[in-house]
């Protein structure tokens, strides 16, 4: 028997906003400090509640094959059996990241 594809949760924020989406394929090889997400995962709606949130990401990343989201913006990634909903969450004005380097240069003497 086959494994199945392993399914990531990847949170991040843009913005004054938390991205939650979910994707087969994460990469750090391919641009020092960014990752890698590629083939998406979107939840396919079976009840008559659509969450608007979702609705909105899905279309923000209708054209993306992959985005490249750099490493200081991630959250969590975390390796999950089921797929969830993707959302976007707003994040309060009085809190944002601070911007920093994906890497803390070590001092030589």
């Amino acid at each position: 028997m086959s494994k199945p594809s392993p399914l990531y949760r990847v949170e991040f924020i843009q913005g004054n906003e938390r991205y939650e989406l979910y994707a087969k394929k994460l990469n750090t090889d391919s641009l020092l400090g960014f990752i890698d997400i590629a083939e998406f995962e979107w939840d396919t709606h079976t009840s008559l509640v659509v969450d608007p949130s979702h609705e909105k990401l899905k279309n923000e990343f209708a054209d993306v094959d992959r985005t490249y989201i750099p490493m200081h913006a991630v959250l969590r990634i975390d390796a999950v059996c089921k797929k969830g909903l993707a959302k976007i969450t707003h994040i309060d004005d009085k809190v944002s990241q601070f911007p920093t380097l994906p890497y803390r240069p070590r001092n030589k003497d």
